[in-house]
């Protein structure tokens, strides 16, 4: 079953720190890159960090670098987000999705299976 399934989430104060993880129990994860999205109310959907199928390169956005970090345990089949310094701004729905990794990429255009996603709010 190639489903990705999101946890972590929750209620924060602002500062504060949260893990995410995006298990994908009925895929061989080493094949595929993850992207992590969030949607924010009355926003689109935009993509905030990537990761390729051995873990070895990330790429993010500018509005989480240097306080949310992507990374991977294919062993466990689970991809991580971790975020800290959390601002209101990163109140939204967030979600994984995989893409099969075929040319090395970090992050790809199209990501075929998504998650439905966990809800983070930042607020005091």
């Amino acid at each position: 079953q190639t489903q990705l399934v999101e946890s972590g989430g929750g209620l924060v104060q602002p500062g504060g720190s949260l893990r995410l993880s995006c298990a994908a129990p009925g895929f061989i994860l080493d094949y595929y890159a993850i992207g992590w999205f969030r949607q924010a109310p009355g926003k689109e959907r935009e993509g905030i960090s990537c990761i390729d199928s051995s873990g070895d390169s990330t790429n993010y956005t500018d509005s989480v670098k240097g306080r949310f970090t992507i990374s991977r345990d294919n062993t466990k089949k689970t991809v991580y987000l971790q975020m800290s310094n959390l601002k209101p701004e990163d109140t939204a729905i967030y979600y994984c999705a995989a893409a099969r990794d075929r040319w090395g990429h970090v992050c790809y255009t199209e990501y075929p299976y998504w998650g439905r996603g966990t809800q983070v709010t930042v607020s005091s």
